[in-house]
């Protein structure tokens, strides 16, 4: 099995430092990396030698740190499944997991989730990495995932975590329409009383913030959002907060297999700084098809779709998919009713039979 190293030459200026300066303060190693490492013969050398932190190094000498340990102990079975391998080198991995698909094992799933598919792939391309988790994606969710490779990559990249250094954009199709099209939910999540699972919005939960920007109006929307934060279920308690929940969402809005199986989210791009080089990595995935479906089967007004838009909606009164919408350049006011692929617009009409216009009372 390979290994992964860090070496540093000793140039000059860095003559007559002791090894653990060069270290934490140069390499930028912690000292819980540093103490799973120092007992191996190969942990820490200068030039193939074992030697100790207090060693002090000579200009010409190459210092080595090794950053990857021979036994895992991350409890990880390896098993056989399907990877989509974004980016891989020796300190992270890039996946952009399917829907439906764990990101760690856990009851009633022990081997078939990412990390036992991940340990596998190392297996057989002869790696010895474990595996470190920096962030997740709840079951459902697609898209990209980082994965570290080592304990010093997994450590950088979560501290950078919730800074500008490391950004996550989701694309979510929901129903309904945010208003206004673009801006931040501020809200506070905590635990759902009554339930083990569920997250709602709450004035003592933690600290919680979305970004989002619609990227693509109608009763179903196309929208761009962005964590802040990273509370569990946050980009769908906030949509749901907020009357537009996420479609498909069996937890916080409708469920309708028919329309697709699972909420409609995905994690669409990363950026950050890699873990060892401080390297500014991108990495995008497309819209996938389940979620495109959404989009290319929303009931269409005809050419002149856009004409329309949401200006009542109350998800505990109305369905997401009962909407009144109003025609932009007539004012009159229509009832939309949708059912799975289906659905159709309804005149409102007054006491006197004629169309209402402007907004209801």
């Amino acid at each position: 099995m390979s290994a992964r190293y860090l070496t540093l030459p000793v140039t000059p200026d860095l003559a007559g430092r002791e090894v653990d300066f060069l270290l934490r303060k140069t390499l930028g190693l912690s000292g819980t990396v540093l103490r799973r490492v120092k007992w191996l013969e190969d942990g820490i050398t200068l030039d193939g030698t074992r030697v100790t932190v207090r060693a002090r190094v000579k200009e010409g000498q190459t210092l080595s740190v090794r950053l990857t340990v021979p036994e895992r102990t991350s409890g990880v079975a390896p098993a056989e499944g399907p990877l989509d391998i974004v980016y891989e080198d020796g300190d992270m991995v890039v996946l952009n997991k399917a829907p439906g698909v764990l990101v760690h094992p856990g009851h009633g799933h022990f081997d078939d989730t990412l990390g036992n598919f991940l340990l596998w792939h190392y297996d057989e391309t002869g790696d010895e990495s474990d595996f470190h988790p920096v962030h997740r994606l709840d079951k459902g969710t697609s898209g990209l995932l980082v994965v570290a490779k080592h304990p010093h990559a997994q450590e950088k990249l979560k501290n950078q975590l919730h800074t500008g250094d490391f950004r996550r954009v989701y694309l979510a199709v929901c129903d309904g329409c945010p208003e206004p099209p673009e801006g931040v939910i501020d809200a506070p999540i905590g635990m759902a009383e009554g339930s083990l699972v569920a997250r709602c919005v709450r004035p003592d939960g933690l600290p919680a913030r979305t970004r989002y920007k619609v990227l693509e109006g109608g009763p179903r929307s196309l929208v761009e959002l962005e964590l802040e934060t990273g509370r569990t279920h946050q980009i769908r308690v906030h949509m749901a907060h907020i009357g537009c929940p996420l479609t498909g969402d069996f937890l916080y809005g409708t469920e309708d297999r028919s329309l697709i199986a699972r909420p409609a989210l995905h994690s669409h791009r990363l950026e950050l700084a890699h873990p060892v080089t401080g390297e500014r990595l991108t990495f995008g995935s497309p819209l996938p098809e389940d979620m495109k479906k959404l989009i290319e089967r929303r009931i269409t007004m005809g050419k002149n779709e856009k004409r329309f838009e949401v200006i009542h909606q109350e998800s505990s009164v109305m369905s997401a998919s009962s909407l009144i919408l109003r025609d932009t350049v007539t004012g009159a006011l229509y009832l939309f009713v949708q059912s799975g692929y289906a659905g159709g617009l309804t005149p409102l009409l007054g006491a006197d039979g004629r169309p209402l216009v402007g907004h209801p009372d």
